[in-house]
């Protein structure tokens, strides 16, 4: 994967960016010893790594401003950091670059339940935002499975989903308001605790933006009460396409699970290995969870059920307990982890129609042969957010790139189909140069030139998004510009 050359002249005013830097964050705040710096050489998108220029990790909204307008002056790339668990290499840096980590800006600025919102500063994990409101009822709808980890600045950048966001939607739906600080230092605040703001839907564009338009410090999130009770029900297939058109016959009916997960075998195998949970021995596994009272969980449940029958199950479960839904999910939340276990592997991130998932799984079957590659389907069906899993090895010459190939031609199917090129982990540098089978030129042109009026400088994030070509022929020209 290619990254942009550094630029010599940042790099040979290291120590005085370095001096600058020193004088408004804390001692310890800023990194700069290169074997300190390697700490921050990739996120989880592992196969590509570059060891930044510097590290800096601000407490508060202010030192963030003052960084970014130092890096400013100095011409200096920035490239904002949550927990570095990206997927698609969202926080890669650059060898010129600053790394701006907000992990240490994890607090909880205000609560209110009766207006159903919190406000935390966006290195707090997702998980912890539930964890502050869990004991007056309330919850955190958007939950990935790296939730334990992940940090909401990420989950902004990205508009990360989860398993429970075909009822709740991903961040995007959850999100307030932001306090959001420009590549220049000024400070914006936009949206915040109501309905809906008004004026242009700036927020929609700071949602999933990548950190290419500002460094989101603070989120005022919208919180939840957690519904009466949820259950959730295994169902086993003998064919990969059948529960495919078991889930698409499920979203037809018009019940509205609070969740529909698949694994296929590789996946299930990997997990019943890593967590015990019970999984029976199939070719596909649905989780279907639903959840209010009693009397709605029976009758949903039922309904579903009763589809589920037609499509002919090797098992159909129902969780009898709080503990036994507890080992099931644990079982697909631990896939990324359980897979690991087995191999190096890609995690690919690709939505489609619901309706096009029996095809969709037939033709990654074909591939995988053709590439000569295994993978492992494990995914949220229910809105169609596809994560393939492709199996590689690392150390093997030339493995990197075929899974690469192999992945660049699921994405493209997933377009093709009428879906979209991610649906959650983000564009980041694996999939820039496939922006173009989504997008026409004139399309690519418009959303660079949103981040024209947020960025002039195109110094956040760099070579990330947009076709590498395309987004430094725009940042060597605004250089040449000073």
């Amino acid at each position: 994967m290619e990254m942009p050359q550094p630029n010599p002249d940042v790099i040979s005013r290291k120590s005085g960016v370095i001096a600058r830097l020193q004088q408004v964050l804390p001692v310890g705040a800023v990194i700069h010893d290169e074997a300190e710096t390697r700490a921050y050489e990739c996120d989880a998108l592992t196969a590509y790594k570059c060891a930044p220029m510097i590290a800096v990790l601000p407490s508060t909204t202010q030192e963030v401003s003052d960084v970014l307008r130092i890096c400013h002056e100095e011409g200096v790339p920035v490239v904002p950091r949550g927990a570095g668990t990206s997927l698609a290499g969202g926080a890669l840096p650059t060898a010129d670059c600053v790394i701006l980590g907000v992990a240490r800006m994890n607090d909880v600025l205000e609560v209110d339940y009766d207006n159903r919102f919190i406000r935390v500063q966006t290195g707090r994990t997702n998980l912890s935002v539930t964890g502050a409101v869990e004991e007056e009822d309330f919850f955190y709808a958007p939950d990935p499975s790296s939730q334990l980890a992940c940090a909401i600045a990420g989950n902004i950048a990205m508009n990360s989903g989860g398993a429970h966001c075909l009822k709740y939607g991903v961040t995007t739906n959850n999100l307030m308001g932001v306090t959001m600080v420009m590549m220049d230092g000024s400070v914006v605040e936009i949206g915040g605790a109501h309905l809906e703001a008004g004026g242009l839907d700036l927020l929609g564009v700071i949602c999933g933006s990548e950190g290419q338009l500002g460094v989101v410090t603070e989120a005022t999130l919208r919180i939840l009460r957690k519904p009466e009770g949820a259950r959730p029900v295994l169902m086993g297939f003998d064919d990969n396409e059948v529960a495919g058109q078991c889930v698409s016959d499920i979203i037809k009916s018009g019940i509205l699970p609070v969740a529909i997960e698949f694994m296929d075998r590789l996946c299930i195998q990997s997990c019943e290995n890593f967590a015990h949970a019970g999984y029976p021995d199939c070719e596909a596994l649905l989780i279907v969870e639903v959840e209010g009272s009693e009397a709605e969980i029976d009758s949903q449940l039922a309904k579903i059920v009763e589809i589920a029958r037609r499509h002919n199950p090797v098992e159909l479960r129902e969780s009898q307990s709080a503990e036994e839904s507890a080992r099931i999910w644990l079982g697909r939340k631990s896939a990324f982890g359980a897979m690991g276990q087995i191999n190096d592997y890609m995690c690919l991130d690709g939505t489609i129609p619901v309706s096009s998932l029996p095809a969709v799984l037939r033709r990654i079957g074909e591939l995988s042969k053709e590439y000569g590659l295994a993978v492992g389907n494990v995914f949220h069906a229910g809105d169609g957010n596809m994560h393939p899993l492709i199996l590689f090895d690392a150390n093997k010459p030339g493995d990197l790139e075929k899974c690469e190939a192999f992945g660049a031609e699921i994405l493209k199917l997933c377009v093709d189909e009428g879906g979209c090129l991610t649906g959650e982990h983000g564009v980041g540098i694996e999939k820039r140069d496939l922006m173009s089978h989504q997008y026409t030129q004139q399309d690519l042109e418009a959303q660079m030139a949103v981040k024209d009026v947020f960025d002039p400088k195109w110094l956040l994030n760099p070579a990330k998004v947009f076709p590498l070509d395309a987004s430094e022929t725009r940042r060597v020209t605004r250089i040449a510009a000073e």
